[in-house]
C-alpha cells in the first residue's frame, strides 16, 4: 500500500483555491474548539436561509445570552457563538455553487484540525489516492488520510448526508479490503457535518458495504481527536 499525490488537472486546482481562502480557516479555527450547540448553530446559517443575524440569536437564545459571554469570549471580546455566527453568515452570502465548495473545503479543514491533536501534522494529507499492487487506483482521492506505517487512515468528508452516496461507500471499503489483503491496517470513516439520525437515514437506503467504515456525524466529531474505535456506518 502506497500513497500518491492527485493529479493537479482542473479541478484540483480551483479547489486548492477554494481551501486557500481565508474564510476556511477562520471558520476551521472557530468550530474545532466549538460545542455540539454552536456547531449546529454553524449547520443552521451556513444553509443560507436566513442573512438576518438577529434571527440567528433569536432561533438559539442559549448561545446569546443578554449581556454575557461564552467561556471563549475574553473582556472585550466577540463571544465564541459570535463569532461563529459572523463567519458562518459570511459563507451564506456565497452563491450556491461557491458556497458549496467552501462548506466543503470548511469540514475537510476542520477535520484535519481535530485529527491533528492526535496526530503528526506532517502525516495528515489532502488530496490523496491509494495505490495496492495489482489493482486499478481509484480516480478521486481521499480527502484526508494519515499516513503512519501499519496505522494508515483515510476520510471522506461531506457537509451533509446527502454527500453519503454508494460510489464513496464502495471505494472506502475496497481500500480497506486491498490493504488487509496486503496485511495493511488502514482505518477508513465518513465524517459528515450533519446529524447523525440523518445519516443513518441516507444510509438505510445504500446497498454498499458500510459494516466496517466508521461513521463520525456531527455529534461525534471530537472522537477523531482521540483515535477510540468509530461506530460502524453500516
Amino acid at each position: 500500500m502506497r500513497f500518491q499525490d492527485a493529479a493537479a488537472d482542473a479541478r484540483a486546482v480551483v479547489y486548492a483555491g477554494i481551501q486557500a481562502e481565508p474564510v476556511v480557516a477562520r471558520a476551521a479555527a472557530a468550530l474545532a474548539g466549538a460545542t455540539l450547540a454552536e456547531r449546529v448553530l454553524a449547520r443552521a446559517v451556513m444553509t443560507g436561509v436566513s442573512d438576518d443575524p438577529a434571527a440567528w440569536r433569536t432561533m438559539f437564545p442559549g448561545l446569546f445570552p443578554v449581556g454575557e459571554a461564552t467561556p471563549a469570549g475574553g473582556p472585550g471580546e466577540p463571544s465564541r457563538a459570535e463569532v461563529i455566527l459572523g463567519v458562518a453568515l459570511e459563507v451564506a452570502g456565497r452563491g450556491d455553487r461557491v458556497r458549496d465548495q467552501v462548506r466543503g473545503a470548511i469540514i475537510e479543514e476542520l477535520t484535519a484540525r481535530i485529527l491533528a491533536q492526535r496526530a503528526p501534522e506532517a502525516a495528515i494529507r489532502r488530496e490523496r489516492r491509494i495505490l495496492f499492487d495489482g489493482v486499478r487506483a481509484e480516480i478521486h482521492p481521499y480527502d484526508l488520510t494519515i499516513e503512519v506505517p501499519n496505522a494508515a487512515e483515510a476520510y471522506d468528508c461531506k457537509w451533509g448526508a446527502r454527500g453519503i452516496k454508494a460510489d464513496v461507500l464502495h471505494q472506502l471499503d475496497d481500500a480497506r479490503t486491498h490493504a488487509a489483503d496486503e496485511d495493511e491496517r488502514l482505518r477508513v470513516a465518513l465524517v459528515v457535518f450533519d446529524a447523525e439520525r440523518s445519516c443513518r437515514v441516507r444510509l438505510a437506503r445504500e446497498t454498499a458495504p458500510a459494516a466496517r467504515t466508521g461513521l463520525v456525524a456531527l455529534e461525534s466529531l471530537d472522537r477523531l481527536a482521540t483515535g477510540e474505535p468509530l461506530d460502524p456506518a453500516g
